[in-house]
């Protein structure tokens, strides 16, 4: 199946919604319409103030991704002013 990256940058200043709608984000994660391999937020150099998201997901089709992406709560809110899919071709395993 084909893999892709979502990479979102925050709105500036979206830190308090993006912590109000954290629980409804995660719930939203948790009944997936792609298969998340991968997901997390994307922090500032401190390594703790969340300025995004990131997921690596596995879906048959860009659509399905735009659909899922368009869902979450964090993009219906409008946390996201940037975001940007990329199908991804994995080349090495490490397991």
């Amino acid at each position: 199946m084909p893999h892709f990256v979502i990479h979102c940058l925050d709105a500036p200043g979206a830190l308090p919604q993006r912590l109000q709608h954290y629980d409804d984000h995660k719930a939203y994660l948790a009944s997936a319409s792609v298969n998340i391999l991968v997901s997390g937020p994307l922090t500032s150099d401190d390594g703790q103030t969340m300025i995004g998201s990131f997921f690596l997901v596995e879906a048959q089709t860009r659509s399905e991704v735009e659909a899922f992406n368009a869902a979450d709560p964090f993009a219906r809110n409008g946390i996201w002013d940037s975001v940007r899919i990329h199908r991804f071709t994995k080349r090495v395993d490490n397991r």
